[in-house]
């Protein structure tokens, strides 16, 4: 079977700063190579993705992962109903816990010391649905309920099989672009996971990162000459780093997991197109936010390189291995470049990938990155967008 894979491929230089943590508020780092490299978790930069959806995507085209799923349903149902507001939250957890099998149950923090009244149930873990299942949720609610908003008639309204089977479907149908993209694990239903079709690789630096830290002092704004002294002292630690980023997409799964075009005006493969356009997007132009505000630390890739494949996904990590040099000149951007220049065609022609059925774009910034010129076709953000989208509908088009 003819597969279609989207690799996407980034150099990016960070300044000094802090953007992804761990327990002790050091920056991630990792060996490769031998050395100590600076590390930007997977996950981080996935939510920074997700958090770019809402400039580049409509709230219903989009998910909401949360504890709280019975209170954001509760509010759907009472949009439609407002006089089922005094029960709402009842409603909600019921139909949830038909619909999940998980249990939807005020949490024991709070229950304690003889409980809070207004405590709202909630789900053991994260639970991540698309707003438009949450809207079919509550219209199944408001319908199984009855002309009062009684409890105990949606209970027994959903132990008829039809109407269990519907609100599991309600679940499992139409799923959003982040819930196709990343996936999605019900613990307690293991048929409404979601196989995420995007695969996002811890970002490394190509070259040794030291952990350097910064020690502040801050000054209390009413103290008085006599007074000297800082009112608070602290360190904060930091790197900075050329960054190699990387993401691969199984369009076929995704084109799996969002289904077919709705309207009868729309080709069946214009959802899909339009995900894998939004996350191009966002996955290049997005930024963890950790320690922002502290370091200002807001850069955009030098270099991009996209490929549409046929077979596999292929990482190009290997091409920093060995750490880059600093340059006669200071910088790491350069070298990289031409390691990629020189990696890429390699290991594509000793692999048999390199073949017409691969399609190749280039976006790039700077005279550094001069070397990756022929790795692809020139375009800028807008343009490599526009034509991988129609790329991703054309192949779609011929395997659909």
């Amino acid at each position: 079977m003819t597969r279609t894979i989207l690799d996407i491929h980034i150099l990016q230089n960070v300044p000094p700063s802090n953007l992804n943590r761990d327990d002790t508020g050091t920056p991630k780092s990792a060996d490769f190579g031998g050395v100590r490299r600076a590390r930007v978790s997977s996950q981080a930069w996935k939510r920074a993705t997700r958090r770019a959806f809402n400039n580049l995507l409509p709230p219903e085209e989009l998910g909401v992962r949360t504890k709280k799923v019975a209170e954001a349903l509760a509010d759907r149902i009472v949009e439609r109903d407002k006089s089922l507001a005094p029960v709402a939250v009842q409603l909600a957890a019921e139909m949830l816990k038909t619909a999940t099998g998980s249990k939807i149950e005020v949490p024991k923090r709070k229950e304690r010391n003889g409980g809070d009244a207004a405590a709202v149930p909630e789900s053991a873990y994260l639970m991540f649905l698309s707003r438009r299942q949450l809207d079919s949720l509550a219209e199944l609610t408001i319908k199984g309920s009855g002309p009062d908003g009684d409890v105990k008639t949606l209970v027994e309204h959903l132990k008829d099989k039809e109407n269990k089977a519907a609100a599991r479907k309600a679940i499992d149908a139409r799923h959003s672009v982040d819930i196709a993209l990343f996936g999605r694990m019900v613990a307690d239903s293991a048929d409404l996971n979601v196989d995420a079709a995007t695969q996002v690789a811890h970002a490394l630096s190509v070259h040794k990162s030291e952990i350097e830290s910064d020690y502040y002092t801050a000054v209390d704004d009413l103290s008085t000459e006599e007074e000297s002294g800082a009112g608070m002292i602290g360190t904060i630690d930091f790197n900075s780093a050329t960054l190699y980023r990387y993401a691969a997409i199984d369009v076929n799964e995704l084109h799996r997991n969002l289904g077919l075009g709705l309207r009868d005006d729309e080709s069946p493969s214009t959802p899909v197109e339009k995900a894998v356009g939004r996350f191009l997007e966002a996955f290049i132009t997005s930024l963890p936010t950790g320690k922002v505000n502290t370091f200002g630390n807001h850069t955009l890739p030098s270099a991009v390189i996209v490929k549409l494949r046929n077979r596999w996904p292929v990482s190009f990590v290997g091409a920093f291995e060995e750490p880059v040099p600093k340059g006669p000149n200071g910088g790491f951007l350069r070298e990289s470049c031409q390691r990629l220049a020189a990696y890429v065609p390699d290991l594509e022609a000793q692999y048999g990938i390199a073949t017409d059925d691969t399609d190749s774009w280039v976006f790039r910034v700077g005279e550094e990155t001069l070397g990756l010129a022929p790795l692809g076709a020139p375009v800028s953000l807008d343009s490599l967008v526009r034509d991988v989208s129609t790329a991703v509908a054309q192949r779609m088009g011929s395997t659909g």
